[in-house]
């Protein structure tokens, strides 16, 4: 099984960017663990700033992958195009966010994803994307 996780605007500053939110671990060393726990599952990283960067990656990968877990950051509120890929590829998505962004601004409330995803995990910290690759993996 392959799985892709693609990561965001501002989520390379996990870590370091508001540790009362989302905490102190960077992506990476949470990634490593995630290798370690799952070894028969092929794991791929991305992570990008940049709108477009993201949507190349999910069609790269939408297409030869079994899942992909999706945190668009920003992007979420924002990128109908990310939406739209998301529906183009034939891969499913789950889409994550670290914080409960039912909880925080009314804009983030607003998510171009969800609709098209196959299911969310909010609010639940870094364990949301062990728990999308549990699902994954039950649901081959």
């Amino acid at each position: 099984m392959k799985i892709a996780i693609i990561n965001g605007p501002n989520l390379n500053l996990l870590g370091k960017r508001e540790p009362e939110i989302y905490g102190t671990r960077t992506f990476e060393e949470y990634f490593e663990e995630l290798k370690t726990s799952f070894p028969a599952i092929e794991l791929h990283y991305y992570q990008s700033n940049v709108e477009g960067e993201i949507i190349n990656e999910l069609q790269q990968h939408g297409y030869s992958f079994d899942g992909i877990i999706l945190n668009a950051g920003g992007y979420t509120h924002t990128s109908v195009a990310i939406g739209d890929t998301i529906a183009a590829i034939p891969a499913k998505v789950i889409e994550v966010h670290i914080s409960n962004i039912e909880a925080r601004e009314d804009f983030r409330k607003l998510s171009h994803i969800s609709a098209k995803a196959v299911g969310s995990i909010v609010g639940l910290g870094l364990s949301g994307y062990k728990m999308a690759i549990d699902w994954f993996i039950s649901n081959k």
